[in-house]
């Protein structure tokens, strides 16, 4: 104690600090946000040049400064295109690791009820629904649903996407009554948006795979062409802006037109893709 003004000096009330975070211990520890648009920006660029394996070890530090930052809006960020990329990858469990810590984030964070969980929501269905797992998927399509649909500040292209990857969960499971009237929501949604008709080429080849499968190619034949050449109208209109994302919808559409019978079509859509990414 100071013997002139009665006061402890600080060595006698502060905590000790830790010699490894500079924090007081049992002291809230303080958030360092990790810069969420540029991590964004950097992933775009591994996925437009292809690099999976750069894309991964890009998400994985980030994850790791997010934690040791205590940043969890910034972890489920990051989580969240963790589940997109091992889903492009189709590697289920790194996919499923992801889901179930982005959904624990989503629960101690509050966000329930938020835009912020309906985008989770929406990535981890999307996911499930592409590793087989329809009933999973569509529980959380249905929380995301709810959600997207009741707040005025969600973008139709959240909107159209979360309805063209609901209904085809939809048709997996053979609801194909719900799945048509939710391709028919998302065809509405992405016409509503600049740069929406790729999503409206991906949508037509959802619908068409739908049909085959409800009726059989010969009694679907007839519909299924059209949505063919209404995709192929889209994919090659002169407005859309040739780039990653592009060489990506090229890249993923060009089986479905050769499955169809559409080879032509399939190599131009490859040719160009591979061109992109020579490119880039």
């Amino acid at each position: 104690m100071n013997e002139r003004t009665n006061e402890l000096p600080p060595e006698d009330y502060a905590e000790p600090r830790c010699v490894l975070c500079d924090e007081p211990y049992g002291a809230e520890p303080a958030v360092r946000a990790v810069p969420q648009q540029r991590i964004i920006e950097k992933m775009d660029d591994y996925m437009s040049r292809r690099d999976y394996s750069g894309a991964e070890r890009h998400l994985l530090y980030w994850l790791e400064e997010a934690r040791l930052g205590h940043d969890q809006r910034g972890e489920l960020m990051v989580e969240n295109e963790l589940i997109g990329h091992y889903r492009k990858v189709s590697d289920r469990a790194r996919a499923m690791d992801a889901i179930r810590e982005a959904l624990r984030l989503v629960d101690e964070l509050g966000f329930d009820g938020t835009l912020s969980a309906g985008t989770t929501y929406t990535n981890a269905a999307t996911a499930c629904s592409a590793f087989g797992e329809n009933e999973r998927a569509l529980a959380l399509f249905e929380k995301a649903r709810a959600i997207y649909e009741a707040s005025p500040r969600t973008g139709q292209q959240l909107l159209g996407g979360l309805y063209n990857n609901m209904a085809l969960a939809c048709a997996a499971l053979g609801r194909f009554r719900e799945a048509y009237d939710l391709y028919d929501r998302a065809m509405e949604a992405m016409g509503r948006f600049p740069g929406g008709g790729l999503e409206q080429a991906i949508t037509c080849l959802n619908r068409a795979d739908a049909l085959a499968a409800e009726r059989g190619m010969e009694q679907s034949e007839h519909a299924v062409y059209a949505l063919l050449d209404q995709a192929y109208a889209l994919l090659t209109d002169p407005a859309v802006p040739h780039g990653g994302y592009y060489a990506f919808v090229c890249e993923k559409c060009a089986p479905s037109f050769a499955y169809y019978g559409y080879f032509a079509a399939a190599d131009e859509l490859t040719r160009e893709a591979k061109r992109i990414y020579e490119r880039t």
